[in-house]
């Protein structure tokens, strides 16, 4: 197998399993790497800044940048009335400044970026929906009993319909976050 030199790099996996994190110390270990700045539609929280943390839109700005072709892929979750995508003027930006780029989309955007920028895709997965159950639990203890199941169902469908769509599989086991950051940057090498 030929080495190629990444320019986009997808790391995704169910809500909780340490993707984020990841995500942060692929960027402290290899500052040639940019997070992908996601474009959507709800209002900033506390401390959050434009352009930063999100690109934030209207629903019908959102709409607009999609027919634009400034928001090239997306998701509307129902639940929140809320859209996420990607926006390409931050994207062309990082890539003609010289950037890998670095994304956690849901599989849309995987896919997305795998067919039109040879991405290489790493899905993140926990070792059991029971370590993930207590992650959620421990992330938030107010969770309500449906919220949880309904994302631990999720969590079941990614990990067995939509991780073997991924290149790489990295399980992030209970208290050796390190070493699924290693796995992740042996990838990268």
């Amino acid at each position: 197998m030929s080495k190629r030199k990444i320019k986009v790099l997808v790391i995704g996996g169910p809500t909780g399993v340490g993707e984020s994190t990841i995500t942060k110390a692929v960027i402290k270990a290899h500052p040639n790497f940019k997070r992908l700045v996601t474009a959507t539609t709800r209002k900033p929280r506390l401390n959050e800044k434009n352009g930063i943390d999100y690109y934030y839109f209207t629903e019908v700005q959102f709409k607009d940048e999609i027919k634009k072709g400034n928001i090239i892929e997306y998701t509307y979750v129902v639940k929140r009335k809320v859209y996420y995508g990607s926006y390409k003027p931050d994207l062309d930006k990082k890539i003609k400044k010289g950037y890998d780029i670095i994304i956690n989309p849901d599989l849309v955007g995987a896919r997305y970026y795998k067919e039109y920028y040879n991405a290489t895709t790493i899905f993140i997965a926990p070792e059991s929906l029971g370590d993930l159950r207590k992650r959620l639990l421990a992330r938030d203890p107010n969770i309500n009993k449906k919220e949880l199941e309904k994302r631990l169902a999720g969590a079941k469908y990614e990990m067995e319909k939509e991780a073997s769509f991924y290149d790489y599989r990295v399980i992030n086991k209970e208290g050796k976050l390190e070493q699924a950051i290693e796995e992740v940057l042996e990838i990268i090498k």
